[in-house]
């Protein structure tokens, strides 16, 4: 029995030391766990604040219809005391004829809303959305009233303004660029000059807000010289609406949607018989040769060629009579300004590409040519024919004779800037004449189209919604 007393006394010391080991686990698992939680805590903290920094940075750019409202409702506020103007004004705060739909964009404080204005669809649009961003007309700050300034000063700033803002400020007034119209900024001032009163406080700053909006310059000075730009219908403030307009979509196969094609010349109840006899590739046809109209009018009929550097279904539309109509033109340039932008120093040609317009990088001077390589014909060929008129959409009529010579001038086409290249830099004339070329059997295959399908290519006409006459400012 004795050997049991220390086998006893030896487990006793045993346990003892195995509870101490526990004892010591537990707490180094302690200081682990602690450890391991306060890393879990402050990794987790991080990690929700850096949410909530990304949350509310998505969420200040975000369309948001209580956002869009407060902006028109304090827009309404300033023209209660007197501080805008505009011939929406009135419409949209005191008679409620402007009917809030959606909000379409909100981005770096650029607005474009969707209304109801006396019953017909707008889009309310402003590169910021508050009046005060603006920068104001400082002679307003050296006048007493505003009646000390004549209609003549108001043209005299305006049209320093517009030539600013179009690129056309060191130009001569008298160039001949190739355009019958004269100078556009010139016809601003003729419509301002009409005025014969003169101006308030309020109309002074709302017109002077506007003029600082690239895109509303460019509407309202192209308002009545082309059919391919949106219309613009009035203003408040530094907000203006525009004709709405359904844009494209590059997942559509036909780009734009064809159900509101209204015939020119039919009356409303033979319109749905019509586009029976119209099918959809016809329609394509002609919005192809309303695309190939509105390309020779930006390059041949304004004093200076319009480039168009951001080409894509979503930046146009079509109207009822399927007229091509150009509805963002942030990215629009006439010819002096596409050349300020393009001449920039490069080490390739990559260095020469702002977005759809390019030139080529002189390896020698390190800078870019400010004259543009490509045209707009050669990237609507690229961007918008080509998937029009691919084989993989026409399906069994790809094989058709007249299909197939569309599909190869379609090809020359978007491949014109890289063909053509040689030729112009070595100072030969034929360029010009062979991308004429090239619009002139586009042109003449799409009408054959037409005629092989039964159908004239005549058609088109001007937009229909015309009881309303933007008369803001007299502008």
């Amino acid at each position: 029995m004795l050997p049991a007393g220390p086998a006893a006394g030896g487990g006793g010391r045993g346990g003892g030391g195995l509870c101490l080991l526990r004892w010591l686990g537990l707490r180094l698992w302690s200081r682990r766990g602690t450890l391991v939680f306060a890393l879990l805590w402050f990794g987790s903290w991080l990690f929700l604040n850096g949410l909530v920094l990304v949350h509310r940075s998505i969420l200040s750019d975000y369309c948001t219809d209580d956002k869009s409202k407060r902006i028109l409702q304090r827009l309404c506020l300033e023209f209660g005391e007197g501080s805008v103007s505009g011939d929406m004004c009135e419409d949209l705060c005191v008679l409620g004829l402007v009917e809030y739909k959606r909000c379409l964009y909100y981005e770096n404080g650029k607005k474009v809303i969707e209304a109801r204005w006396r019953g017909n669809p707008v889009i309310l649009k402003s590169k910021l959305e508050n009046f005060s961003s603006y920068e104001p007309l400082g002679i307003l700050d050296y006048q007493d009233t505003a009646d000390e300034l004549s209609p003549l000063d108001v043209v005299f700033y305006a049209t320093l303004e517009v030539r600013n803002s179009l690129g056309l400020a060191g130009e001569d007034e008298d160039e001949d660029g190739g355009g019958g119209n004269g100078s556009l900024a010139r016809l601003w001032g003729k419509k301002l000059k009409s005025r014969d009163k003169s101006y308030s406080r309020a109309e002074l700053a709302s017109l002077w807000s506007l003029l600082q909006q690239e895109e509303y310059t460019f509407l309202r000075v192209l308002q009545d010289l082309s059919s391919h730009v949106a219309k613009v219908l009035g203003s408040c403030g530094h907000f203006y609406a525009v004709e709405y307009l359904s844009a494209g979509h590059a997942w559509d196969q036909n780009i734009f949607s064809l159900d509101d094609v209204a015939v020119p010349g039919l009356q409303d109840q033979n319109q749905a018989g019509a586009r029976g006899r119209w099918s959809s590739r016809e329609m394509v046809h002609r919005i192809a040769l309303s695309f190939l109209d509105m390309v020779w009018h930006f390059d041949n009929d304004f004093t200076h060629k319009l480039h168009l550097c951001d080409i894509k279904p979503e930046n146009f539309a079509i109207r009822r009579d399927l007229t091509v109509v150009a509805i963002d033109v942030d990215m629009a340039f006439f010819e002096p300004k596409m050349r300020d932008i393009l001449d920039q120093n490069c080490s390739s040609d990559d260095d020469c590409n702002f977005f759809d317009c390019s030139s080529r990088c002189d390896p020698t001077k390190r800078r870019c040519s400010p004259r543009r390589r490509n045209t707009n014909l050669q990237v609507i060929c690229e961007k918008i024919f080509r998937p029009w008129f691919s084989p993989t959409l026409l399906g069994a009529k790809a094989g058709l004779p007249l299909q197939v010579e569309l599909q190869r001038a379609v090809q020359e086409c978007s491949e014109t800037d890289r063909s053509l290249e040689e030729v112009e830099e070595d100072g030969g004339g034929g360029g010009g004449g062979q991308r004429r070329d090239v619009h002139q059997r586009l042109l003449s295959i799409l009408n054959r189209l037409l005629q092989e399908g039964g159908a004239s290519a005549e058609g088109g006409g001007a937009w229909e919604g015309k009881d309303h006459v933007h008369t803001a400012l007299n502008f």
